[in-house]
C-alpha cells in the first residue's frame, strides 16, 4: 500500500513594517500592508509531517508532541478545508486515477525548534510549514521546485499564502525566503491579500540578524487578543494605517532593492517604536517589551550615535515583535562587535544557554565581552544580572519552505508522533 506522507519545514519571519490589526477576523485581513525578513532555517524553523490515510478515523494534530484540539471551523480546520478543496479541483477532478486524498483524514505532527508563543513568530512558521507540508502531500506545490524543470505546480507560493494567512496572518510571509511583502488588499473576500517576494535571500547576503532571547515563556497578551483591542481603542493606530505605513512600505522596499542599510535601519527602528507606541495607546495598555528590551534599545541607539559621528552611517537596527525579544539587523562585518558590546551589559553562560549557535566567528565558539568602543557612553544601561538575556541566536537571511526527506519524518510507521530527543 502506498504511503501518502510529506515532511516540510518553514522559516521564521520578522517584520520590519509591522502587521497589527485585522479588518476581518475570520479571513484574517490586515488593516495595513507589512514587510518582513525571512530568517535562516538553519537556526529557526518549524517542521511538519502530514500523512493522509483512508484508515484514519479522524484528523489529528500534535504540536511539539502534545495533541491539540482541531476546532470545527477554527483556523486550522479552515486551512485544511481550503487545501482539500484545492486538491480536489486542481488534481483529482483533472485526473480520475488520482487517489481521493481530499476525502481522507490526516495525521499532522509539527515541531518548533524554538520557544512557542514567546514573540518569535512561531505561529507564522508553524502555519507556513503546515501549509507547505499538506500542499506538497496533495501535489499542489513541492517547495522548493521539483527536480523536474518542466514541473508547473497547480498552486504558486502566493496562492498558498492566501491559505496560510487564514491560520496566522504573518504565516503568509513565511512561504517565501528573503524579503517579503504582505499586500493588505482591498477585496472583502481576501483574494488580493497575499504575500509576494520583494527580493530573494541571495539579494543581500551580507545582512545578518542577531536575536536576543529575553524571555522564552508564553507572552501575557496574545497577538490575536491584543491587536483587536488596539483596533477598537487606539486612535494612533488609525493615523498609522492611513498616514504612515503606505509611505514606509515604499521607502523600505526601495532601501532593500538598493541595499541601503541606513534607510533600512532607520525605517525598521521607527516602525518598531511606533508599533509599541500603538500597543501602549491601546486601552488598557499592552506592554510587550520590558526593562531589558528597553536597555537593548538604549545600547543600540548609543552604538549608532558613535558610528554616525565617526563614519556617517548606522551600524545596527533593532526591532521587536509582540514580545520582549530583540532582533538586531546588521551587516556581517559588525556582528561580532555588537555581540561583544551586548555581553558587557548582559552576561551569558554560553555553556548552559539553551539558545545560541556555535559562534564559529569566536575562538573556542563562546563569545566574550570586549572593551567598550571609544566614545561610547557606557552609562546608557546598567550591567544586568546573568541570564537577563537567556541567549543569543546569530542567523542570516534564509530561504522559504523546504520539502524534507523521509528520515526527517515526525510520524512513526503507525502514523503517530515520534518521541524527539
Amino acid at each position: 500500500m502506498s504511503l501518502y506522507q510529506t515532511t516540510a519545514s518553514a522559516p521564521v519571519n520578522i517584520a520590519c513594517i509591522k502587521y497589527w490589526g485585522k479588518r476581518d477576523t475570520t479571513l484574517i485581513l490586515p488593516t495595513n500592508s507589512s514587510l518582513s525578513v525571512t530568517l535562516s532555517q538553519d537556526n529557526l524553523r518549524s517542521t511538519t509531517t502530514s500523512r493522509s490515510d483512508s484508515s484514519f478515523t479522524k484528523t489529528r494534530l500534535w504540536l511539539n508532541g502534545v495533541e491539540e484540539e482541531i476546532k470545527p471551523n477554527g483556523r486550522l480546520d479552515r486551512c485544511l478545508a481550503e487545501l482539500r478543496k484545492m486538491r480536489k479541483e486542481n488534481v483529482e477532478d483533472k485526473n480520475p486515477n488520482a487517489p481521493k486524498l481530499n476525502t481522507w483524514n490526516l495525521h499532522i505532527a509539527s515541531y518548533n525548534n524554538f520557544p512557542t508563543a514567546a514573540g518569535l513568530a512561531s505561529s507564522a512558521s508553524g502555519f507556513a510549514a503546515l501549509t507547505a507540508s499538506v500542499a506538497a502531500l496533495y501535489g499542489l506545490n513541492s517547495f522548493p521546485s521539483s527536480p523536474s524543470t518542466s514541473y508547473s505546480p497547480p498552486a504558486t507560493a502566493s496562492q498558498l499564502s492566501l491559505i496560510a494567512r487564514q491560520g496566522s496572518g504573518s504565516a503568509c510571509r513565511s512561504l517565501f525566503g528573503g524579503f517579503v511583502a504582505w499586500e493588505m488588499g482591498n477585496n472583502p473576500d481576501g483574494k488580493d491579500s497575499l504575500a509576494v517576494q520583494v527580493a530573494p535571500e541571495s539579494h543581500w547576503p551580507s545582512l545578518h540578524a542577531l536575536i536576543c532571547v529575553v524571555n522564552s515563556g508564553k507572552k501575557g497578551t496574545s497577538s490575536t487578543a491584543g491587536m483587536q483591542n488596539t483596533v477598537l481603542t487606539s486612535s494612533l493606530l488609525q493615523h498609522r494605517i492611513k498616514d504612515v505605513v503606505p509611505s514606509r512600505m515604499s521607502a523600505i522596499t526601495q532601501a532593500i532593492l538598493s541595499k541601503d542599510f541606513d534607510s533600512f535601519a532607520k525605517i525598521t527602528m521607527q516602525d518598531s517604536n511606533q508599533f509599541h507606541a500603538v500597543a501602549l495607546d491601546t486601552f488598557p495598555p499592552i506592554f510587550y517589551m520590558n526593562d531589558v528590551s528597553r536597555a537593548i534599545i538604549a545600547i543600540i541607539t548609543e552604538l549608532n550615535r558613535v558610528s554616525v559621528e565617526e563614519t556617517g552611517h548606522l551600524v545596527a537596527a533593532y526591532t521587536f515583535d509582540a514580545g520582549p525579544n530583540a532582533v538586531i539587523y546588521t551587516e556581517a562585518e559588525h556582528i561580532k562587535t555588537i555581540i561583544q558590546l551586548l555581553l558587557n551589559y548582559f552576561p551569558i553562560d554560553f555553556a548552559a544557554a539553551p539558545f545560541h549557535d556555535s559562534f564559529a566567528l569566536f575562538e573556542g565558539g563562546h563569545p566574550k565581552a570586549a572593551p567598550i568602543p571609544k566614545g561610547f557612553n557606557e552609562n546608557v544601561s546598567r550591567v544586568w544580572e546573568k541570564d537577563s538575556v537567556k541567549g543569543l541566536i546569530h542567523t542570516k537571511i534564509g530561504d522559504g519552505p523546504r520539502v524534507l526527506g523521509e528520515e526527517e519524518s515526525l510520524l512513526n510507521k503507525e502514523g503517530m508522533p515520534k518521541t524527539l530527543v
